[in-house]
């Protein structure tokens, strides 16, 4: 019905940068919320960045100020700027979207950001 796919992952020093993507396709279902969780390994999920179909925006604290989610809700489509690397932002990413009327969430396969000192 809908799938999530990521893009943009990879290996970068300490201090870099990456644009992550995520491009919902398959579905025309409206979605409530589009964002962006981690795993580290050893470390449950959690939440990274999240932006509403009315525009709301949150962040984790330990991203705020370094990460910048945008997206467009009529193409289904998020990003994720992360500027400022750390070692601690190594994980794999998972782009989440809510489908509206059911509240079921999607998933994505998940890409892979591993920062080194």
């Amino acid at each position: 019905q809908v799938q999530l796919v990521e893009s943009g992952g990879g290996l970068v020093q300490a201090g870099g940068s990456l644009r992550l993507s995520c491009a919902a396709s398959g579905s025309l279902f409206r979605f409530t919320a589009m964002g962006w969780y981690r795993q580290a390994p050893g470390k449950q999920r959690e939440l990274v960045a999240t932006i509403t179909s009315s525009g709301t925006i949150d962040y984790s604290d330990s991203v705020k100020g370094r990460f910048t989610i945008s997206g467009d809700n009529a193409k289904r489509t998020v990003y994720l700027r992360m500027n400022s690397l750390k070692p601690e932002d190594t994980a794999v990413y998972y782009c989440n979207a809510e489908q509206a009327v059911t509240r079921r969430p999607y998933w994505g396969q998940g890409t892979q950001v591993t920062v080194s000192s």
